[in-house]
């Protein structure tokens, strides 16, 4: 009788424990019973909320889903516009459950298929959308209203049971090879243009330094022809002076001129003088009367 009460009591807790389940904040609970959404007499899915709650044990199966808002940012994908050009176009989806039965329905309550059937009805809105518009239309004016309209275009995810609230363009770039194209023929471009500048800053060079070195000769020119009449006119002034000096007392003068050139004859020792020791250049010398 003891050994009953002991397995009665244990089958009791574990009833209890088995009956009872948590939702977490940001979650939601639905409850599977014999395979199917547990709805209530109105035939609504029921929907259990954060905290905890009661099932029939191993009958009833809680199934936890993520209520929070999601963000789809997978890799950039190509789309082609209304000229025919490749585009990779990198973007990202604002997602929420809205209706957990038809989201556990459709996807499992797995994630990754809901997002993978969620980016493929995302992708094809924004592939029409793309379709109709030009590069020039896209990267433009018409993103936001290219954005509104693959909101709306994602609205159709309300069969997986979910709500899209946001698309968002973040990056559209050219295809890799085409962007090297382009890129290579900007810098063949641009070295044209710089090659063109340079040679005329070249030719505009050569024209300014030609012009300034005339100018320069012209000015020495001038300077010199002015310096040749300024000595002119000074060494008139000079032989004017000397021709009143000599003209006073030629001896002195004849003097003077005989020192200056003793002066330069005699300032190196290694020079030698041949000359008849009566010659006229050593007069001064001979005597102080110059006799």
């Amino acid at each position: 009788m003891k050994n009953f009460s002991i397995v009665a009591l244990i089958l009791v807790i574990l009833l209890s424990f088995s009956s009872l389940f948590v939702v977490s904040e940001g979650q939601r609970g639905i409850v599977i019973q014999f395979g199917k959404v547990k709805r209530d007499s109105a035939d609504v899915t029921v929907v259990y909320g954060p905290g905890l709650h009661f099932k029939l044990p191993f009958v009833e199966k809680v199934k936890k889903l993520d209520a929070r808002i999601q963000t789809l940012d997978d890799i950039p994908d190509r789309f082609v516009t209304a000229e025919k050009k490749d585009l990779i176009v990198d973007s990202f989806i604002k997602w929420r459950v809205s209706d957990f039965a038809t989201y556990y329905l459709s996807t499992g309550g797995l994630k990754t298929q809901a997002e993978q059937l969620l980016k493929q009805k995302v992708n094809n809105a924004l592939r029409t959308e793309f379709g109709t518009r030009t590069i020039k239309e896209i990267v433009s004016g018409e993103r936001e209203e290219l954005m509104q309209q693959a909101i709306v275009a994602a609205k159709s995810s309300s069969d997986l049971g979910i709500e899209v609230l946001d698309v968002r363009v973040k990056q559209i770039n050219l295809p890799l090879e085409v962007s090297k194209f382009i890129f290579e023929r900007m810098r063949t471009e641009r070295l044209k243009v710089a090659k063109a500048h340079r040679s005329e800053g070249q030719e505009r060079a050569e024209i300014i330094r030609a012009d300034i070195d005339a100018r320069i000769t012209v000015l020495l020119a001038e300077a010199e022809r002015e310096a040749q009449m300024l000595r002119g006119q000074g060494e008139a002034i000079a032989a004017q002076i000397y021709a009143k000096a000599f003209g006073k007392n030629p001896e002195f003068f004849a003097f003077v001129r005989s020192l200056d050139a003793y002066k330069n004859s005699f300032n190196s020792k290694n020079d030698i003088l041949v000359i008849e020791p009566d010659s006229d250049f050593f007069k001064y010398m001979k005597s102080t009367s110059g006799n």
